[in-house]
């Protein structure tokens, strides 16, 4: 047998080593996808890890892969926190300063209420898909419903979406409003449809066609962008069999002992302060429009009953489908290269359906049948109204459109390589920083130009740090983070929160809470605390004067 000298034995080594650093350093380089999962109204103790009775296991095994946020905030309302989520920057520089549906007089046409996400600002889409992503999109859009604010012209090269702000989860299309959105819009791609496949169940199929997004593309080198906007739970209120009646009797005992169960368990994981006192039963300004459990008729707690029922089913369901697709992540050896974000676009909902504009009394929503044996099914339009959505809240006050804690605070979970597993991070963060942190990890730097149009800045840190483990803070003890929407006013410096809630759920008047001690915002501070009240007034209306501001009167 030849020897092999000394010297040749050294260089055979040197290369191996040379070879697994190289593979090593690739290996690092290497962008990660993204699966960006927003849900739909769902309120912050939802689901099983933040204190939930509803079965929820795909969503807890993620918390328990990676980091869970408890002070993570959002909007009030859907199209404005997506706004925030695909620009990184504030909805009023990004065109959602208000709702589309909801622009007053005095904002219209103004920048920043342009009622879709403007040319401003570049989609986390189209930055990632010029950084070398694929980008694929199923779910609730709601920002824009004109060809040029499609998703496909946003840069997703794949697109099925709802551009509305709630719809029918089954084939028949309903609308949510008697007024002027009688019958949903759909689009494929650029494409508007007519019509839906018979089968179609809008949780189901969104993930149905983010599954074949992403394989039809499996195997050629590029990583992706999967962004599934769920319209769960949203409502109207519909899930098919088992979810529709797994649930059956679970909430006779009525939203006042739910919500008191929810809080207990929030404390019990550590999420809020165990002497965190629970919000008051009869709010001054909300409370008194829900009527005691105790006091409702047998028949209207049953009909109450059941539309909780239904509710937790559809988030369960949601679950489910959101657990199909992490394992089909997993079937085709992706999952362990896979960012995977869950987040709300806002609180739970307060209305019931027939509160909405033009409902009540029209001859459209006459057709429906919200009888009990039918809530959850095809041509019901059920929505479970302020006692459970009080309840989904936990130890938070108040619920969407409305500034409070109930209505802005949302679970956050982020899991994937390179990210701390089973933790908690207790630092506040906010829905602006959610783009920066995705680009963070694909390595794509914030663009400041895209086709050659100057972009606004964006406002929104990077969560990476928190992540990883090598920061415990997002925002310095000095920053202050400011928001707005309807009129409501909030402004945020470490655990002190200043807030104004706007009528008809408060009186515009600001108070000051230390939400370290007090998440349930009960104990007002403005009377011992007047300097760091004024201090964050003057930051709210520097915030105002930045990003243009337009209060209606």
């Amino acid at each position: 047998m030849k020897r092999v000298s000394k010297p040749q034995t050294f260089l055979f080594i040197l290369g191996v080593l040379c070879l697994l650093l190289v593979s090593s350093s690739y290996a690092e380089a290497k962008q990660p996808n993204i699966l960006l999962v927003m849900v739909d109204d769902m309120g912050w103790t939802d689901v099983g890890c933040f204190g939930s009775e509803i079965d929820t296991p795909n969503i807890d095994a993620l918390a328990e892969q990676g980091v869970k946020f408890s002070d993570f905030h959002v909007s009030v309302s859907c199209s404005p926190t997506r706004s925030m989520l695909l620009s990184g920057t504030d909805n009023h520089l990004a065109g959602l300063g208000n709702m589309g549906e909801m622009l007053a007089p005095e904002q219209r046409g103004k920048p920043g209420y342009e009622g879709h996400l403007n040319d401003r600002v570049a989609s986390l889409a189209e930055v990632l898909g010029s950084g070398g992503y694929h980008t694929y999109m199923a779910g609730k859009w709601h920002l824009g419903h004109d060809p040029e604010s499609f998703p496909y012209a946003r840069g997703f090269e794949r697109s099925f979406s709802m551009l509305f702000g709630g719809a029918s989860y089954w084939s028949d299309m309903f609308g949510m409003l008697a007024v002027h959105e009688e019958v949903a819009e759909y689009v494929l791609n650029d494409k508007r449809l007519k019509e839906l496949p018979k089968d179609f169940y809008a949780t189901r199929s969104f993930a149905d066609f983010l599954i074949e997004s992403i394989r039809a593309n499996r195997g050629d080198g590029k990583p992706f962008l999967a962004y599934l906007a769920f319209t769960a739970p949203h409502d109207p209120m519909h899930v098919p069999e088992p979810w529709l009646s797994k649930y059956r009797g679970k909430y006779d005992d009525g939203y006042e002992r739910l919500k008191s169960q929810r809080a207990l368990a929030a404390k019990q994981m550590g999420l809020v302060s165990d002497s965190a006192p629970m919000p008051k039963r009869y709010h001054p300004e909300v409370y008194d429009w829900v009527t005691a459990w105790d006091s409702l008729t047998e028949e209207q707690q049953a009909i109450e009953s059941r539309g909780m029922e239904v509710y937790a089913g559809i988030v369960n369901n949601m679950d489910y489908h959101f657990g199909r697709v992490v394992k089909f992540l997993k079937d085709i050896g992706e999952y362990d290269n896979t960012v995977v974000l869950f987040l709300s676009d806002n609180g739970p909902n307060p209305w019931y359906s027939e509160d909405y504009p033009g409902n009540r009394g029209s001859k459209w929503y006459a057709q429906f049948d919200n009888s009990i044996d039918n809530i959850g099914n095809p041509m019901s339009h059920y929505a479970y109204g302020m006692g459970w959505g009080s309840a989904s809240a936990g130890p938070l006050d108040l619920f969407k459109m409305t500034v409070a804690e109930g209505g802005i605070r949302s679970p956050l979970i982020i899991a994937g390589p390179g990210i701390q597993s089973g933790r908690q991070a207790d630092s506040f963060a906010y829905v602006w920083d959610i783009m920066p942190t995705i680009l963070d990890f694909a390595g794509i730097p914030r663009p400041e130009k895209y086709k050659g149009r100057q972009l606004e800045k964006m406002m929104g840190k990077t969560l990476k740090g928190v992540l990883t483990g090598s920061t415990k803070a997002v925002y310095g003890a000095d920053e202050v983070v400011c928001g707005e929407m309807q009129n409501g006013k909030w402004a945020r410096q470490g655990d002190f929160k200043a807030v104004s809630v706007s009528p008809p759920y408060g009186t515009g008047i600001w108070h000051l809470y230390n939400l370290a001690d007090d998440p349930g915002e009960t104990k007002d501070l403005a009377g011992k605390k007047p300097e760091t009240l004024k201090k964050l007034q003057a930051a709210w209306d520097q915030y105002a004067k930045d990003v243009g501001v337009i209060l209606t009167k």
